[in-house]
């Protein structure tokens, strides 16, 4: 018998073994794909795409903590959001919320902590050289100020208002305290059209519970500090 002829027996038990032991090994792959996913999933917000809270914080704090100063927080209200879904319905209001997810992940890019904290309420931190935090930020306001086409054609005008806080003025590398700051200046600017940064004086504002004193929902729990 000719060597092709032996070739195939001599392939075959090992071809069955391979096959054998594959088989497994890719289960435990596709297993360990849809665990990844899962969990993926439970870490972003099926809206917008954006971050949960606690992934958003957990990140965050990786960044800052690595990168330090060359970091900013920003802080992001919808305007007048309250009206777009009373007037024109809940459905309208979900894809403006879904397009500013969209327009913040453009803006911050792969390596930011983008996060919807709560309602039309958003937090991205992310680096930015000093020289040009303001430049970004006012192009981040102007992508934020772009009508959202809604599914049946119809254009909605939008706005947000935008704060934002660093550590180098601050004075601290502390997610909640840098938030807190970027909230305050965000009300600086409310309804203005512009963004605004944290200065030195505006880092000594009181919070409650971790938000700017006079927002809503923080003039029932605690004291301010």
């Amino acid at each position: 018998m000719n060597s092709a002829a032996r070739l195939p027996g001599r392939i075959g038990p090992n071809a069955l073994l391979i096959t054998a032991a594959a088989v497994p090994l890719t289960g435990w792959a596709v297993h360990a794909t849809v665990l990844i996913k899962q969990n993926a999933a439970k870490d972003k917000d099926p809206l917008t795409g954006l971050l949960r809270r606690d992934a958003y914080t957990t990140r965050a704090r990786r960044l800052l903590a690595r990168h330090g100063d060359k970091v900013t927080v920003v802080m992001v209200d919808a305007d007048h959001f309250k009206q777009i879904n009373d007037i024109l319905g809940h459905e309208a209001g979900d894809s403006v919320l879904a397009a500013f997810g969209a327009r913040l992940t453009a803006w911050a890019g792969p390596r930011a902590s983008i996060g919807r904290l709560g309602g039309d309420e958003f937090a991205v931190v992310l680096q930015l050289a000093a020289d040009r935090r303001t430049q970004r930020l006012e192009q981040l306001v102007r992508m934020l100020h772009t009508p959202v086409t809604l599914d049946d054609g119809r254009t909605v005008d939008v706005a947000a208002s935008v704060g934002a806080a660093t550590p180098d003025v601050v004075g601290t590398r502390d997610l909640a305290a840098l938030q807190r700051r970027a909230d305050a200046a965000l009300y600086t600017g409310k309804h203005t059209g512009r963004p605004v940064l944290a200065t030195a004086e505006q880092a000594a504002v009181p919070s409650i519970n971790g938000r700017r004193a006079g927002r809503p929902g923080t003039a029932v729990w605690g004291r301010a500090a």
